[in-house]
């Protein structure tokens, strides 16, 4: 005997791509296939979605004091503008490093907006899951955290948002005391939050004397982080003709002893001594600036001994982004 067909119901009729919205991975894709949204329209979403953008803060105001927040300091904060303004009822926007509970967004009490930026992001755009989060956190009720949720591959990105005139001034704080106006009134999940962050603090200072550079304590030795807005491969060969020529320290005691990548850009790291204090690096790194930028400006192929110094800084180098 012929085997019966299977009854299949008749298909929804589909929708153009451009007017599929933006579902859960597992849903139903909302084009009528039948099938769920990541096997569908979601591939196509996925793809634009997750393909990273290398440098997602370029065109921002402090391009590189946002990858040394996002990587580097423990306990930040800058004061955000808006390209349009503050909506009613927003007194004021602030972008934060780490917020309670590892949150993406706070819609405080009065209204004000904190935004979180060293979270785990959805996609490989992280300036557009940020502009996500803030537009949301603008409207979200007074009082609120904002969850992170599936972002729009075609959404606005933090370069739409921002207005780009703005000075980017990071404040670094020594604790995360700025996350509760009054914290003897926190919830007991957010003072726990604040114990544990506090406690986990390394202590940073940002140098006053050259731009995006860092100073850090930790328990055997000090050390900088100084986020450069140069172009890699120009900026390997400075400093390789620098270390070359004996000039790439800091001072007695003090060694360059690589960099790595961060959303891309390079960041040359000393190693200090533990006595070094961040205010007596002041001098030194600017005195180093100067000298840089005589090396960057240097156009001669690299000697024998600057391209073995290039390469064991290149050999010392990793990508965190």
């Amino acid at each position: 005997m012929a085997k019966k067909r299977p009854q299949t119901k008749a298909a929804a009729p589909q929708l153009k791509d451009g007017e599929v919205p933006v579902v859960g991975a597992r849903e139903p894709c909302p084009c009528g296939s039948g099938r769920r949204y990541k096997a569908c329209h979601g591939r196509a979403a996925s793809h634009a979605v997750t393909e990273l953008v290398q440098r997602p803060f370029e065109g921002l105001a402090g391009e590189c004091d946002w990858v040394a927040l996002r990587e580097l300091v423990p306990a930040a904060t800058v004061e955000l503008t808006l390209k349009d303004g503050l909506p009613e009822g927003v007194p004021s926007v602030t972008l934060a490093t780490v917020l309670p509970m590892a949150w993406p967004a706070l819609r405080r009490d009065d209204g004000s907006v904190l935004l979180g930026l060293q979270n785990d992001t959805p996609s490989g755009d992280l300036s557009r899951d940020l502009a996500d989060t803030l537009t949301r956190a603008l409207t979200a009720e007074p009082g609120t955290p904002v969850a992170a949720q599936r972002v729009d591959p075609q959404g606005p990105r933090l370069q739409d948002l921002l207005n780009p005139a703005a000075a980017f001034e990071p404040a670094v704080h020594s604790g995360f005391e700025f996350w509760v106006p009054d914290s003897e009134n926190a919830t007991p999940e957010v003072s726990a939050s604040l114990e544990r962050a506090n406690a986990a603090a390394i202590p940073t200072v940002r140098l006053k004397s050259v731009d995006s550079s860092y100073w850090c304590e930790t328990p055997d030795k000090n050390h900088l982080r100084w986020v450069m807005p140069h172009p890699e491969e120009r900026l390997l060969d400075a400093l390789a003709r620098l270390h070359a020529a004996g000039t790439s320290s800091l001072g007695e005691g003090t060694r360059l002893v690589g960099s790595f990548r961060a959303h891309g850009l390079t960041v040359p790291v000393w190693d200090l001594p533990s006595a070094m204090t961040a205010e007596e690096c002041e001098k030194p790194a600017a005195a180093f600036a100067e000298r840089l930028t005589a090396a960057l400006a240097d156009e001669s192929p690299l000697t024998p001994e600057e391209r073995r110094a290039r390469g064991g800084l290149t050999n010392r180098q990793v990508t965190l982004s």
